[in-house]
């Protein structure tokens, strides 16, 4: 009995253990697992998950590619091509699953829906402009501004759109639109390329203009140098002026000082300098005896240097002789 119990408590857990095995699985990281709680459409959030009581989507996006021929006022064709790209949105599940059904394929279904909506927005951007009034960047913008509500109306949320191209379906007009787009752009280079001359034009000759200034003020600071220059010259000068005129006053001042003394006292003649030099000066001649003896018959042999100093001699005592 209890081998019977043992072994039904093992096939038991076995089974449980395969029922948990078939039945549960784990989440992936790129997946939305929702499930239904009383009428209302909710995300597990948790690792593991009942494969037959959830609904798995992927989150990663479902691309749009698109093309349209729409017809412009005049009944003129025009060919757009857009492309963008759709995701699940995780605040407007429950419109996904209104739209796409309880099954995995909701995505790709809701996107289809998108993919009318944007055909119909076109035809109608379109059928309401002129065919040279039509352009990308308005055309964009009049598609972003009603897909606004995308997200509540089908469950996804918008991550791209682009347009490829718009062009006219007949070619004399593409032809015609491109070779004016062609001239647009050429007219545009050009006017860049002016504006762009214009702008270096300006910028060398303010460039001139302050190397013009500064070289100026270059050559002004240069007179003002050699202005200070001259006249710290002729100060200098008028102070050497000075200082010269300052020694030949006190050389002349001296020089008559010393001639009062040897007017006053010529005995003192035979003492200075030039005495000296003179005596020296009459040895290498014939008659140097008449330094020492300074006779007056014997002078008219002497030297003109004897000479002067006799002169100069005869008149200290002249001088004393009228004095006393």
């Amino acid at each position: 009995m209890e081998i019977i119990l043992g072994i039904s408590a093992g096939v038991v857990f076995i089974g449980l253990i395969a029922l948990i095995i078939f039945e549960y699985r784990i989440r992936q990281p790129d997946s939305l697992v929702l499930y239904d709680a009383k009428g209302q459409i909710r995300l597990r959030k948790g690792l593991v998950y009942p494969r037959h009581f959830s609904l798995t989507l992927k989150r990663t996006t479902c691309p749009i590619q698109l093309t349209i021929e729409a017809t412009a006022v005049g009944n003129l064709g025009v060919r757009s091509k857009l492309v963008g790209s759709v995701a699940p949105s995780l605040e407007h599940l429950p419109s996904l699953i209104r739209v796409g059904g309880w099954n995995q394929d909701a995505v790709a279904r809701s996107t289809d829906e998108v993919q009318v909506l944007l055909q119909e927005l076109v035809k109608e951007y379109t059928e309401h402009s002129e065919i040279n009034a039509l352009s990308t960047t308005d055309m964009l913008t009049y598609l972003h501004e009603r897909l606004s509500v995308i997200s509540e109306k089908f469950g996804v949320e918008l991550i791209s759109l682009a347009i490829q191209s718009m062009e006219p379906t007949d070619p004399e007009i593409a032809d015609a639109f491109r070779q004016q787009e062609q001239a647009r752009l050429l007219e545009q280079t050009e006017q860049l390329n002016q504006q762009a001359r214009v702008a270096a034009a300006k910028a060398k000759s303010k460039a001139d203009d302050e190397i013009a200034e500064m070289e100026h003020a270059l050559e002004l600071k240069k007179v003002e140098l050699k202005s200070l220059l001259l006249e710290k010259e002729a100060v200098l000068s008028r102070q050497r002026l000075d200082d010269e005129l300052a020694r030949n006053r006190m050389r002349l001042a001296f020089e008559i000082e010393e001639l009062e003394v040897l007017k006053n006292s010529p005995e003192l003649l035979m003492l200075t300098p030039q005495a000296a030099r003179l005596a020296e000066a009459s040895q290498n001649l014939k008659n140097a005896r008449t330094v020492i003896s300074l006779a007056p018959q014997e002078s008219g042999h002497g030297s003109e240097l004897l000479n002067l100093f006799e002169a100069l001699l005869q008149k200290a005592l002249e001088a004393k002789k009228q004095s006393s």
